[in-house]
């Protein structure tokens, strides 16, 4: 009893270890996303035909963080995978690790795709929309606060989004599922992503289709990279069990 209770302590002194660590790398991040934001903002408002306004002071130093914000979460990503792939190190074998690690640099990478094909993709196909549909109705003026903040919902869900496919993979080889249970579910998982699609994105069906087939594509590619890694997990254990047979 006393050997698992501490065992319990050192894992959740181990959790706190690592909880530390992505903690002071967000605020790492945080503190250079705040440094350059005079650089960030000009790159985001370059191809604004109209210049941004704020409504108090306050709007300031909100836009300040939020678009600080965004650069930590995009920095600590990798940070984060690391820190859980330190965390189950110890329960894995020698090339569960070497495999998992690898996860680490496409995460990160998937997830700055997500967020190009948000902002390239999405945003500015939705902002058109909703400015034409304004047209000569109201005088188009975007305050500071808004329009960033409608950056960020169009971005940051897709770079969640896109993670799915190396999420799938690790928790495959970890033997959290499998394959068959992703297919299984497929059709209720088609169902969510394209009400997330039809959510995001104008009324319009081609906006619809746009957003929605990579969504889909995401998922079927998740499945066979799951397949994969499934596979060579098998295949692995059979080898185990007969060399120790032998």
């Amino acid at each position: 009893m006393e050997d698992k209770e501490l065992q319990l302590v050192d894992h959740l002194e181990e959790l706190r270890k690592r909880i530390i660590i992505v903690a002071l790398a967000f605020i790492v991040f945080f503190i250079l996303g705040f440094i350059y934001v005079d650089d960030i903002y000009k790159w985001f408002v370059r191809d604004l035909d109209v210049k941004l306004m704020v409504l108090g002071p306050s709007d300031i130093i909100w836009i300040y963080f939020m678009l600080a914000t965004v650069v930590a979460i995009a920095g600590t990503i990798p940070v984060l995978a690391l820190q859980i792939w330190l965390f189950v190190k110890p329960a894995l074998k020698p090339d569960e690790q070497r495999l998992t690690l690898s996860y680490i640099p496409a995460l990160f990478l998937l997830f700055i795709m997500g967020l190009a094909f948000g902002y390239f993709v999405i945003f500015p196909m939705v902002l058109k929309f909703l400015v034409n549909i304004g047209a000569g109705m109201f005088v188009t003026n975007f305050t500071a606060d808004r329009y960033f903040s409608f950056i960020m919902n169009m971005t940051l869900p897709f770079g969640v989004l896109f993670e799915l496919p190396v999420v799938v993979m690790f928790l495959t080889s970890l033997g959290i599922i499998n394959p068959f249970v992703l297919a299984k579910i497929r059709k209720y998982a088609y169902f969510v992503l394209i009400i997330i699609a039809v959510v995001i994105t104008p009324p319009d069906f081609m906006s619809d289709f746009v957003v929605t087939l990579p969504l889909l594509l995401l998922y079927e590619v998740s499945i066979n990279l799951s397949k994969f890694v499934y596979r060579k997990k098998l295949k692995k254990q059979q080898e185990e069990e007969i060399i120790e047979a032998t």
